[in-house]
């Protein structure tokens, strides 16, 4: 089976609340909710990744000095293993905001499991809100 790196962060705004997006129609698990991110291309590091993928889906600017490990998430699905580091990141230029048509919602940690996320994506939530 095949493994696919993705990586992930956890925005963190002054209020303590974490910023996830809904996957969009056409896409896999579609309408459900997760951690902005994207798969790690070939030549990248998770940080460079996240750097790319936040400019490209946020129109923000963030560094890797920003980006601190926070955990990660191994999970199977039908076709792939999904090995998904998660990083916290509170500082970054700009304002986050839609490149790709997808919603975006600041959410409280204790409010994250309101939202439907990936199965992946649900064993974060108790590490998030002990950790903020």
């Amino acid at each position: 089976m095949k493994t696919v790196l993705v990586s992930a962060v956890a925005l963190i705004d002054v209020d303590g609340r974490v910023l996830l997006a809904q996957r969009p129609e056409g896409k896999s698990l579609a309408g459900m909710w997760e951690f902005p991110g994207g798969k790690v291309e070939q030549g990248e590091t998770p940080e460079q990744a996240l750097i790319r993928e936040l400019q490209e889906e946020l129109g923000i600017d963030t560094w890797a000095s920003c980006l601190a490990p926070l955990t990660f998430a191994s999970h199977t699905y039908d076709d792939f293993h999904l090995l998904m580091p998660l990083f916290a990141c509170r500082k970054w230029d700009g304002i986050p905001s839609s490149q790709e048509g997808q919603k975006l919602q600041w959410v409280r940690p204790e409010n994250l499991r309101d939202y439907k996320m990936p199965p992946a994506d649900i064993p974060l939530i108790p590490i998030l809100r002990d950790w903020l």
